[in-house]
């Protein structure tokens, strides 16, 4: 008899602390017709690109942080989003918030992005941008509801060229193609050359095609030619060039950018930090190898549990504050304790300066020291940058 009121004891202390449980649902924001996902463009796996949509990598961390809200009673879970224009998305998000949803990872063009970010503007919702790499994002249509996990563009081609300095390998000639985001990317390299001190010797077009009558700008050879330099930049955001650089130039030179060394934010091949246990976790999932986008995702469901975990509740106003405090440390499996800038809302990391199949070094490269964090020295620091929330 004891024994059994002793059992039904246990089990309605159980039941009790299960139904307690409150659920804090994380959304996710993604854009059905998104290009970037398109089979072929995926199979082909250029350098740094996404190799599928980054929701497994958020799957992973949910599975990950399924202690963290323990103590404040919390348990966590993913909500997916998903439409083909912004209006559709947008009323998605807003039943959403309705609901109670405050954070939401987004998955989306940075057009789409700015749009539903626009149309949360002085409501409580945070979003994480995953995906999106311009430096736009974070300058000139930077919003304060919107904090950015991927690396930007500023952040990569500073890496690459501390990397180049490093080595005195200071004269780059650039090759750029004719899409606007390859524009976007020689933008970024420009800035981080004029900032640490090498040289661009000269800058040529190319057009992806056999054309002979465009030999001359089609040719890797002839592209490369008429000129010295130490490296070469190619400026690619499709890959296709790329692709065939490598081996190809006139002079023996070592090839960066979009193909050849690239700074990326994960590499698969990264051995240290515990990189190994997080990229099999994943691959288990995903059946795939972990990219940029997919390491971004994680964080960012990381982000928000270590929020819940360290404020010990699910107070927005706490958790919102949590991701620019000074003393907030973010584990991303690549070493240096990350956090968020205010200034701007980008995550400070490490960059891995990687190939297809292994990482040649971690940026900050040594010897690359700012006044209060050196992974500021990677990306806009708080005195060049634009943004004004």
């Amino acid at each position: 008899m004891i024994k059994a009121c002793l059992y039904g004891l246990l089990c309605w202390l159980a039941c009790t602390s299960v139904w307690a449980e409150q659920t804090l649902t994380i959304g996710y924001a993604q854009q059905s017709d998104d290009p970037r996902y398109d089979d072929k463009h995926l199979t082909a796996q250029f350098l740094g690109q996404a190799l599928g949509r980054p929701y497994a990598g958020a799957e992973v961390a949910l599975k990950e942080v399924k202690f963290h809200g323990q103590n404040a009673g919390i348990q966590f879970a993913l909500e997916p989003a998903e439409a083909t224009t912004s209006a559709d998305l947008i009323k998605q998000l807003e039943a959403l918030q309705g609901e109670g949803v405050r954070f939401i990872l987004t998955d989306l063009p940075a057009t789409t992005l700015s749009e539903v970010a626009t149309a949360f503007k002085g409501k409580d919702v945070v979003f994480f941008n995953v995906s999106a790499p311009e430096d736009s994002l974070r300058q000139a249509q930077c919003q304060a509801n919107v904090f950015h996990t991927l690396p930007n563009h500023a952040m990569q081609a500073d890496a690459l060229v501390q990397y180049l300095v490093a080595h005195q390998w200071k004269e780059v000639l650039v090759l750029e193609g004719s899409n606007p985001a390859d524009q976007l990317l020689t933008a970024a390299f420009e800035r981080a050359a004029k900032r640490y001190g090498a040289k661009i010797v000269a800058k040529r077009p190319f057009v992806l095609g056999n054309d002979p009558r465009e030999r001359d700008k089609n040719n890797i050879a002839l592209l490369t030619g008429a000129a010295d330099y130490d490296a070469v930049y190619i400026a690619d955001s499709q890959g296709e060039f790329a692709r065939n650089a490598a081996y190809q130039t006139l002079l023996p030179r070592p090839v960066i950018g979009s193909e050849g060394l690239n700074a990326l934010a994960w590499n698969w091949a990264w051995q240290r930090h515990g990189a190994p246990q997080v990229e099999k976790r994943f691959e288990k999932i995903a059946s795939r190898r972990m990219s940029d986008p997919d390491w971004a995702a994680w964080i960012a469901v990381k982000t928000i549990a270590t929020a819940v975990q360290q404020t010990n509740g699910d107070d927005f106003n706490k958790l919102r504050a949590f991701l620019t405090a000074n003393d907030t440390t973010l584990d991303g499996a690549k070493g240096s304790a990350s956090s968020f800038r205010p200034w701007d809302h980008q995550l400070r990391q490490p960059l891995l300066l990687s190939t297809h199949n292994w990482v040649i070094e971690r940026a900050p490269v040594t010897g690359f020291l700012h006044e209060k964090n050196n992974l500021d020295t990677l990306g806009f620091d708080e005195h060049d940058s634009t943004c004004k929330f």
